[in-house]
């Protein structure tokens, strides 16, 4: 749940604003960590919670109880199948390499137009700043385009990034690389 409270009191957060908006939530089902904040919150708020998990992770974490749904899959492959389908939009809180990978596989699919769905990091404390500058050098250093970098969506406030997310606007971009380029 990382060393800060400040990362569960941004999941609860996130909850209450998930609910109170009435955005049913998709995420891995599990009752641990941030994710497993942000579904209690949903559900003490009276919202919808969707869970998808793989059999082989319902063997080693206690699946949630009293969600809406809860979805069980054969493979961490149809798990992000799944969600992707399930979702309208894609939220990071703060986290390890399952959230970071599983961010940028959504990031990566946005940016081959698999779909038009908003992605965004909530940045709590700061916490994602790195990554932000790792993005925004890549874009600097020509590895991806202004259009592609502006996918990402960032906030510090629960509040404010389901705003952007809502507004959010897909790009029609014709091409992912120009001919001379390859």
């Amino acid at each position: 749940m990382g060393s800060k409270l400040t990362y569960r009191l941004a999941a609860e957060a996130m909850g209450l604003v998930l609910a109170r908006r009435g955005i049913e939530l998709v995420y891995g089902g599990g009752n641990i960590g941030l994710m497993g904040v942000v579904a209690d919150a949903v559900m003490d708020a009276g919202g919808k919670v969707i869970g998808v998990m793989p059999e082989v992770l319902l063997q080693k974490e206690v699946g949630h109880q009293g969600l809406s749904q809860l979805h069980i899959v054969s493979s961490m492959h149809e798990r992000k199948a799944m969600m992707a389908d399930l979702s309208d939009a894609f939220i990071a809180l703060p986290g390890g390499f399952g959230t970071l990978e599983e961010f940028c596989e959504v990031l990566t699919w946005s940016q081959l137009s698999i779909h038009t769905k908003p992605c965004g990091l909530l940045n709590v404390g700061g916490y994602y700043d790195p990554l932000i500058t790792m993005f925004d050098q890549a874009m600097n250093e020509r590895f991806l385009r202004p259009a592609h970098r502006a996918l990402v969506l960032e906030a510090q406030e629960p509040e404010v990034l389901i705003d952007l997310l809502a507004d959010y606007q897909p790009m029609a971009l014709e091409k992912w690389i120009e001919p001379k380029q390859r």
